[in-house]
């Protein structure tokens, strides 16, 4: 069975939602869910939710874009792969994408690998960046603001405040008020 899901991030977007439901039922969808709701707000995408429960062994979640479906190529990824646990498949009308089929599960992991290398290479250029920063002397970190409060917890903890207190009243975590009291001791 192919089961189709089409969204749109706002209620003003009703000839998109519309445009998909259109194109969904033109590739065979038997069933559709249709959301209007932000990708990055995940727990209310509940027609999502509904669709990947529906889905059963042999059938094939349709959407017309990647971006309809995931957030992120790890979002893809993880529905990706919870589709393949359940035995079914994705289509991906605008991609041609079809993991029903060898060459459309090599190119959506193709996609997934060329993403995940995107990011390494950024975060390396972070790091490398940081690091002439710090060399340069224009990067010294964040500032340790607990650290420096350390006589105010150690006072107030000798008036009988317990860590939550002091935390709240600082200001600081209360992970830091425990390390704080650890090192005075």
């Amino acid at each position: 069975m192919l089961i189709g899901y089409a969204r749109t991030s706002t209620l003003d977007q009703k000839a998109s939602i519309e445009a998909q439901v259109r194109q969904l039922g033109d590739a065979g969808c038997e069933k559709i869910f249709q959301e209007q709701v932000s990708s990055v707000d995940i727990a209310s995408r509940e027609q999502l939710a509904t669709a990947m429960g529906f889905v059963r062994d042999g059938d094939t979640l349709v959407v017309t874009k990647i971006d309809r479906l995931a957030r992120s190529v790890g979002h893809l990824m993880e529905l990706t792969e919870s589709l393949r646990e359940r035995g079914a498949g994705l289509r991906i009308l605008d991609l041609g994408i079809d993991t029903g089929n060898a060459t459309g599960k090599l190119v959506l992991t193709v996609l997934g690998g060329i993403a995940e290398f995107e990011r390494e290479i950024m975060l390396e250029r972070q790091r490398e960046g940081i690091e002439k920063a710090r060399r340069a002397g224009k990067y010294k970190g964040r500032k340790p603001t607990a650290r420096a409060r350390a006589d105010e917890v150690l006072e107030l903890r000798g008036a009988g405040k317990g860590a939550t207190e002091i935390a709240r009243k600082l200001g600081i975590g209360r992970a830091s008020v425990y390390r704080i009291l650890a090192d005075a001791q």
